[in-house]
């Protein structure tokens, strides 16, 4: 096709039923009269099960079942979650230790599940948990993020799940050998939890031999084929289907030991059975976020070159592996772990910790947010321990135009971009002239103000394959059944108008299936900003494929030869023909005539080459240094996400990850105890954004089409966050440095801002 979308600022339809309280999330689409789930979760973060009494609870009202590891090993049941394993630098494989889906003999976390109770009602489920009879040895809690202490897994001594290293060691060392200048900062990443809208929860159904499973996720092909492996039945015996989801980030992407808890208790049971996460249950029990701290060195050259860098992180783990783990998360990590700029060798050291806590999400384990943020730091520290402006140290470091498609030196080819470009766009729309005069108003007020610069780059990631099944319907009506899940993002817009752009087919009369394993066949579900491209790829596959189905019928009924008839985007037209049908007139003749292999028009495709997202975020803080207390007052973003099919639908996604990354700058933080108690399980103990603590977003757009899929799309899922950190870091760094300090950590809380601001003072007395 010549002709791609027309980037039109459309209006999520799907919000009219969501504003007005339509929405068909899990709690809406659960079976009437289902039973209800309860789990029983550790109250300790380690120790051995002593005793386990269940009599009392099975025999209390209402009560159908109760669960245990043994009742599901006693079923047949696969009970070890997977859990990814990656290599050591010395090529041996990382620690696997099992992570069972309920606990065997011992716990490893607060909140990890030992007991499944089944009842008539959520409330007499809890009422018969309450009657277990349970006791646990303690053992030490781990909870720090170093080698060493108590250990958690035979497999892992002194708790190392794994010493993963990438890059020529040797190179770098010599790099920084030579270098003229050197600089090192310690990072620290805090920890955070998802905190989505809607919690987790799943429910499911037997009959006839069949599983049918709903669940809150980010696709419905992993589960399904998780269901079918762990449960031990045929693929064509599991169906999953997801409803609306209220938010995913990641943390939906993969199984849970409930799941499969609900799932067979429903086989069991053959009857309807329900679980949903209460909010403290959820920041207990969900893959938590970040936690992980690196340390980072940058090697110059007499002209302020970058020669050499390396960074040596710790991440934490949690109490097991995750389910896509470390592979993936150090995939992530070194696509982008050279940024944007022009660097000779690299050399990345990731050791894995166990700690017990709950585990890592992969997508916000040690990714692209924190690549980036690590990069950013260390690179705004080094401009300013060597005394040049940050902006130029960029500028004088970036991969020219002219040097695309660039191989960085962790062997990722980039394709295309124009930092320069973009970066002098966003200096000239974040108003950087103004700024000193912006900083000197603040100084009469007594306030500190900062600026904080972050150039960013992502790729998209995922199955770089996709499905796209469109089908004409009565009545004018089109379906377009999609192989990614929407999360909250607008794919039921996005996709219709991308399929419109194409087709000439009124977007109004599409509609978008999504979330059912059997209404199409294949699909990867959505993560790591990959939907909107992959999909659109498979869309334009699926168009070829209904064109070229279409052009031999209508060059009959049109009495004319195949190769003279053409589709313009919108119509067929032939040489000698005044008849000039659209797809739903085709569509419609096909059915007059008995064609019914007209009307469903399958494909799937594959991208050639994955895309980088990059653009520039710049954030003003200010501070009072009486109080500590401060205000982001200004945020501008120029992104390049090369061709976009929506802005107005991108720009939201910028503003939902910007503001993320100003909750975990600002005020997230998870806290755990020495005894492995998670402190902050409520929203009275867990700070989040409110309207007041995110200021207005300027976003602006400077695309270069990618050369890597037939639509110049980037993606731009994620790419709010990835900005976000390291720009309101560098800013609150820029505020309070010529009061002497040199590091602060995230968040930013008035408390730490007092604290480092109160302590340089009192060194100075």
């Amino acid at each position: 096709m010549d002709k791609f979308g027309k980037s039109q600022p459309v209006r999520r339809v799907e919000d009219i039923r969501f504003l007005t309280g339509q929405g068909r999330y899990l709690e809406d689409a659960a079976p009437v009269g289902a039973l209800r789930a309860w789990v029983l979760r550790s109250p300790v973060a380690h120790g051995t099960i002593t005793h386990l009494d269940l009599d009392m609870a099975r025999e209390a009202e209402g009560v159908q079942a109760i669960l245990t590891l043994a009742d599901l090993e006693a079923a047949g049941i696969s009970v070890g979650m997977d859990g990814a394993v990656v290599d050591n630098r010395d090529g041996s494989k990382g620690s696997a230790p099992e992570r069972p889906m309920l606990a065997r003999d011992r716990v490893r976390f607060v909140g990890e599940p030992i007991a499944v109770v089944i009842a008539e009602t959520l409330e007499q489920a809890r009422d018969a948990g309450e009657m277990i009879e349970l006791d646990i040895d303690d053992l030490p809690a781990k909870v720090d993020l170093a080698a060493g202490g108590e250990q958690l897994h035979a497999e892992a001594p002194d708790n190392r799940a794994f010493d993963w290293g990438m890059g020529d060691e040797a190179a770098t060392e010599a790099a920084f050998a030579s270098a003229a200048h050197r600089v090192a900062l310690q990072v620290e990443d805090n920890r955070i939890i998802v905190n989505t809208m809607e919690p987790r929860g799943c429910f499911a159904t037997w009959a006839e031999g069949r599983l049918q499973f709903t669940y809150g996720g980010q696709g419905v092909w992993a589960m399904k084929k998780q269901l079918s492996d762990k449960l031990g039945l045929a693929s064509e015996a599991v169906h999953v289907t997801t409803p609306d989801v209220g938010g995913g980030f990641g943390m939906k992407a993969m199984p849970y030991p409930e799941y499969f808890a609900v799932a067979h208790a429903a086989r069991l049971l053959g009857r309807p059975v329900f679980w949903m996460s209460d909010r403290s249950e959820a920041m207990l029990s969900d893959n938590a976020g970040r936690d992980l701290t690196s340390l980072a060195e940058l090697a110059f050259d007499a002209e302020l070159r970058i020669t050499g860098y390396r960074v040596h992180s710790h991440c934490n783990l949690g109490a097991y592996n995750s389910h896509f783990g470390q592979p993936v998360q150090t995939q992530l990590f070194s696509r982008v772990l050279a940024g944007v700029y022009d660097i000779d060798t690299t050399w990345l050291r990731v050791e894995g910790i166990y700690t017990n806590t709950a585990q890592v999400d992969a997508y916000r384990g040690a990714g692209r947010p924190e690549a980036i943020y690590v990069l950013e730091r260390v690179m705004d520290h080094a401009a300013r321990e060597l005394g040049v402006d940050p902006w130029e140290l960029r500028r004088r470091n970036f991969i020219r135009a002219d040097q695309f498609p660039y191989k960085t030196a962790t062997d990722e080819t980039y394709d295309v971009g124009d930092f320069h470009q973009l970066l002098t766009r966003t200096e000239e729309a974040a108003d950087l002239a103004g700024f000193a005069q912006r900083k000197a108003a603040d100084a009469l007020r007594g306030n500190l103000r900062g600026v904080g610069l972050c150039y960013y780059i992502e790729s998209i990631l995922g199955d770089p394959s996709e499905s796209a099944e469109v089908a004409f319907e009565e009545e004018g009506r089109v379906s377009i059944y999609v192989g990614t899940q929407s999360n909250g993002q607008g794919h039921e817009t996005v996709y219709a108008q991308f399929l419109a752009d194409q087709t000439g087919i009124p977007a109004a009369d599409i509609t978008v299936v999504q979330g059912d394993s059997d209404r199409i066949a294949q699909g990867g579900g959505t993560g790591g900003s990959r939907s909107v491209t992959t999909q659109a790829n498979a869309t334009l596959a699926a168009v070829d494929v209904m064109i070229e189905a279409f052009t031999p019928f209508l060059a009959e009924q049109l009495g004319v030869e195949p190769a003279s008839v053409v589709f313009d985007g919108e119509q067929f037209s032939a040489p000698g023909s005044n008849q000039r049908p659209t797809l739903v007139e085709a569509a419609e003749m096909a059915r007059a005539q008995g064609r019914h292999e007209l009307l469903r028009h399958t494909a799937r495709a594959k991208l050639p080459g994955r895309s980088f997202p990059n653009g520039a975020h710049v954030a003003e803080i200010v501070i009072d240094p009486e109080t500590g207390v401060s205000h982001v007052d200004r945020y501008t973003v120029v992104d390049d996400f090369g061709n976009l099919i929506n802005p107005l639908l991108a720009e939201g996604q910028v503003h939902g990850g910007v503001a993320q990354g100003l909750g975990q700058a600002l005020l997230e933080r998870v806290v755990y105890d020495a005894d492995g108690q998670l402190l902050t399980a409520s929203f009275m103990d867990y700070a989040l954004p409110r309207a007041a603590d995110v200021p207005m977003i300027d976003v602006g757009f400077a695309p270069v089409p990618s050369t890597q899929n037939p639509m110049g799309m980037k993606g731009c899922g994620e790419a709010g966050t990835v900005g976000a950190l390291a720009a309101v870091a560098n800013a609150v760094q820029d505020a309070v440095w010529d009061r002497g300090v040199r590091q602060v950590e995230m968040p930013y809380t008035p408390l730490r801002l007092w604290e480092a601001l109160r302590n340089v003072a009192d060194a100075a007395e």
